[in-house]
């Protein structure tokens, strides 16, 4: 992994990332949009599937979803382009393995939910509750975001 990470360092995204002045605080700020839209759509979702704010249907939040799925990707893009940046801060950094886990397990959650109860759920009108199984995902994923989040903020300090 070390000599991946040496290579990395010197391509031109890593240039790019350590050398214009700009690069790195407009890669936080997006990275910080794409998690807002991600977790804010999820979050609201999962608080919904969970039982609050009931006298919502559920069908018409997932419209909202390609909104989080932006997010995601939006922070995708700019996890990556911090990786190249500085890949020898992340690669021997605990907080970041412990940040991609919880990624992966939310990722493997939402493909859970999509393959079992989503369908049951996305028809439930206003008031409806949601079955046991989409309660259980939503509460994952609430966890997993949550560390996704914390781990990400103790990046600098490991």
């Amino acid at each position: 992994m070390d000599s991946f990470a040496m290579w990395l360092k010197g391509t031109p995204i890593s240039w790019f990332m350590t050398e214009v002045q700009w690069a790195w605080p407009a890669c936080e700020t997006l990275h910080f949009i794409g998690l807002t839209l991600l977790v804010g759509v999820a979050g609201l979702f999962d608080l919904r599937l969970l039982g609050f704010a009931r006298e919502l249907p559920i069908g018409p939040l997932t419209r909202l979803l390609p909104w989080a799925v932006g997010g995601f990707l939006l922070n995708l893009t700019t996890g990556l382009m911090f990786f190249a940046g500085d890949p020898l801060q992340y690669t021997g950094n605990i907080a970041f393995w412990m940040k991609m886990l919880f990624v992966a397990m939310a990722g493997a959650n939402v493909l859970v939910f999509t393959i079992g109860p989503m369908h049951q759920t996305v028809v439930l009108g206003p008031g409806e509750d949601a079955p046991r199984v989409a309660k259980v995902t939503a509460a994952i994923s609430l966890f997993c975001w949550f560390f996704v989040m914390y781990w990400g903020r103790m990046l600098p300090w490991f």
